[in-house]
């Protein structure tokens, strides 16, 4: 992948969704979604959509030939770094607008941002209210191992595809099993 960052601002796509979206109640509370974007676009790739960090589809493919993609789960992505800064930034926008603690917040994602936010969760200082994992998978398994043991007792919300050709339904269970030994 090619991806250009350009002039994506994640802090703003918060602001102004904050600024723009609808309250609605579930169980007596107040509650309001924020869809997170990626910063790098996927023009070149079949599916594209957009992304956190690069997607080596070359790479990808190669491993998927050899039979080597469980090798993912113990490689941290080189922009991974990067796009935990951009989404720590935008949690905390996400606070100071809206007042609320973390204990508050449910984070969450769908593939790259599934994994970016358990990523994040596992990071943070105080947990958030909850974790939402859709078509994620395990990435940096040393460090997450480590992670993990912080996170006991945080409520995790976990979907993922039994026939993902990008991601493989073992790294979802992979994950899951790291998560429910950490507690």
């Amino acid at each position: 992948m090619r991806g250009e960052v350009g002039d994506h601002d994640v802090q703003r796509d918060v602001e102004a969704t904050l600024a723009t979206d609808g309250i609605q109640r579930l169980d007596g509370q107040e509650v309001r979604a924020h869809d997170g974007i990626g910063p790098l676009a996927l023009d070149d790739v079949p599916f594209g959509g957009r992304a956190w960090w690069p997607i080596d589809m070359v790479q990808l493919q190669r491993r998927m030939v050899e039979g080597t993609v469980a090798a993912m789960m113990d490689e941290t992505p080189s922009g991974l770094p990067e796009a935990r800064r951009l989404l720590l930034s935008a949690l905390q926008a996400l606070q100071q607008q809206t007042k609320l603690p973390l204990s508050r917040i449910v984070i969450g994602g769908f593939s790259q941002g599934a994994m970016l936010t358990t990523d994040v969760a596992l990071r943070l200082d105080e947990p958030p209210a909850a974790l939402a994992v859709l078509s994620g998978t395990l990435i940096s398994r040393d460090q997450w191992r480590t992670l993990a043991s912080r996170r006991a007792g945080l409520d995790v919300v976990q979907s993922h595809g039994t026939r993902d050709p990008i991601l493989p339904f073992a790294g979802a269970k992979a994950l899951e099993q790291l998560l429910v030994a950490a507690g």
